[in-house]
């Protein structure tokens, strides 16, 4: 995507062919910047930091980790350790996982030069057919955008509510949610986004908004409370988000708050879409309720806000009582009855295993 008319992916390698850049995702909206990773720790810390987040850019900035790490030192013992220490960063987006066992199954035979070299073919590879991937999604979903706008009245326009941020910023480029968004804006159709602000970090008001301003698609945030009412009021067509980890079932594990709003819509017979690329989909598990791990991330991220003062400098607040304790459980499980459809790039399909199957028949039993 672009920004003041520079195309740019969400991680790239260098100039220098030894490390790789990041755009800083933790001062958006207030500031656009990037960083250079140059070690394995580095790699580890944007991750868990979420200077980088959203399950594809998560697996192809793991990818380049490896890298990293093997650039120091090219052993097998360091390509483990690696693989381990990235693995702890995020629990529940399984791209990270992917990409690790991806990334690891092939270099476990190389050694010296040869296992470097194809490690950082490997790594750009995955990145490049993560744009491939969303860009898919975006045309399946410009599609049911379409069909959902020709069934409103003449002259109508599409009002699609989305959670966290699911656009370029959360994979290498297009993104999930965003992709049939951008796709179908830049198609002439009058669409226009409710953006759930997102707490407690704000993907929604950070992130998408400042994705959507960019792109010059019209949108609205509104608080995380307001999506049950809009639905109630006709005023959303359809939600559409992402995940981080989808069962071989179609449970979906999304930014806390998306069950939800997935809720809201079945009570008001509001479309609720998810739009994924196939490895977020973890075919070894079938019970989201049970079998996917919901990250625990810092309470301050709920204590506290970041936002820029009147002055223009960035400034945090506390917003509870001193003596308030806060839990922060970053995501919820969405059960596959809620769920209208999976957008993947192979096709739209049912959230269930055999709607699955249908698009991915390599893949009719868990792993």
């Amino acid at each position: 995507m672009h920004i003041r008319g520079k195309p740019y992916r969400t991680i790239w390698m260098a100039r220098d062919g030894r490390s790789v850049e990041i755009i800083d995702q933790t001062l958006l909206p207030h500031r656009f910047a990037t960083k250079r990773l140059r070690t394995l720790e580095d790699a580890a810390h944007a991750i868990r930091a979420m200077l980088v987040r959203g399950a594809p850019l998560i697996g192809a900035t793991a990818a380049f980790g490896l890298c990293l790490a093997l650039r120091t030192r090219n052993t097998d013992t360091q390509l483990e350790h690696a693989r381990a220490t990235l693995l702890a960063t995020r629990p529940t987006a399984v791209n990270l996982r992917w990409a690790l066992d991806r990334m690891c199954a092939a270099l476990r035979e190389l050694q010296g030069d040869d296992r470097l070299d194809a490690a950082w073919l490997l790594a750009s590879e995955i990145a490049d057919e993560d744009v491939r991937t969303n860009e898919a999604i975006g045309t399946h979903g410009l599609a049911l955008l379409r069909d959902t706008l020709a069934r409103k009245k003449r002259g109508a326009h599409l009002d699609i509510l989305t959670h966290c941020n699911a656009g370029w910023l959360a994979t290498v480029d297009w993104g999930t949610a965003l992709a049939p968004i951008y796709k179908a804006h830049d198609a002439g159709l009058p669409v226009h986004v409710w953006v759930d602000e997102t707490r407690p970090r704000n993907q929604g008001a950070s992130l998408t908004a400042w994705e959507l301003a960019s792109h010059g698609v019209p949108h609205t945030v509104v608080a995380d409370n307001a999506g049950g009412h809009l639905m109630q009021r006709g005023e959303v067509d359809l939600c559409l988000v992402g995940t981080d980890r989808t069962t071989a079932t179609g449970d979906v594990a999304n930014k806390i708050g998306t069950y939800l709003k997935a809720l809201a819509a079945h009570d008001n017979g509001v479309p609720f879409y998810v739009a994924l690329p196939s490895p977020t989909i973890d075919w070894s598990i079938t019970d989201g309720l049970r079998d996917i791990p919901i990250e625990e991330r810092d309470p301050r991220e709920v204590t506290h806000l970041r936002g820029a003062a009147a002055s223009g400098r960035v400034v945090e607040v506390r917003l509870v009582p001193e003596s308030s304790t806060a839990a922060n459980p970053a995501f919820d499980v969405t059960p596959a009855r809620l769920v209208t459809g999976l957008i993947t790039e192979r096709g739209i399909c049912p959230a269930s295993r055999k709607g699955l199957a249908s698009l991915f028949p390599e893949y009719k039993k868990p792993r």
